[in-house]
């Protein structure tokens, strides 16, 4: 699939879950937010509540750019701790590698920072991690190799290049942009995770499975 054809689906994708998955999703959706397709701008039937949770579940996939298998995994591992587990899931999620490559400015979108981390660019506490699922620990620090350090995409991060098209930096994560380094200082709270998602929704996607 060429850069071309992937942006068009993210960009079909966005409208047809009401959130945008891209910089460029997100300017579309300034101007055409309805759904695609020639019915999109008609009023749509009311949803049945297992289509409003699949839809939910959809979004947050959408939103870290997993697999099904992968979410149900963490879900479960969510609702083995204590505490409410919609907010446990998306806090689990937050502490991805490659979440949190995105949320510190390294990269502009989620399928690039997957990409980044795949392509051992990002290093944890000192040593090459090319798992995007990785789950980084509060105190661990993410840097990028220093021999990657000179390519265009890094130099563009340091400097900010990024910084108008992504959420303000979470009090979770300490970045020196310049340095290209973020440091997890404690676990994420789900108030201030920047995503869209009525967690609850997907617990009861999966409760009522």
């Amino acid at each position: 699939m060429s850069k071309i054809t992937r942006s068009r689906a993210k960009v079909r994708q966005s409208r047809a879950l009401g959130i945008a998955l891209t910089p460029k999703a997100a300017r579309y959706l300034e101007k055409r937010p309805y759904a695609p397709g020639q019915h999109g701008r008609t009023k749509r039937k009311s949803d049945s509540d297992y289509a409003v949770r699949l839809r939910e579940k959809q979004r947050l996939r959408a939103q870290y750019g997993i697999r099904e298998k992968q979410l149900r995994i963490v879900f479960n591992e969510a609702r083995r701790q204590q505490g409410l587990t919609g907010e446990n899931l998306v806090e689990l999620l937050e502490m991805r590698l490659d979440a949190l490559v995105l949320r510190a400015g390294f990269a502009r979108t989620q399928a690039q920072a997957r990409q980044i981390v795949v392509h051992r660019h990002i290093l944890v506490d000192g040593k090459i991690v090319d798992r995007p699922s990785y789950r980084v620990k509060p105190g661990q620090l993410i840097h990028v190799k220093e021999r990657s350090e000179a390519l265009e995409p890094f130099q563009v991060a340091a400097v900010g290049g990024h910084v108008d098209v992504l959420p303000a930096v979470p009090a979770y994560l300490d970045v020196t942009l310049d340095k290209l380094e973020a440091k997890l200082v404690r676990r994420p709270m789900r108030i201030e995770v920047p995503i869209t998602c009525e967690e609850q929704l997907v617990v009861e996607y999966y409760s009522g499975r």
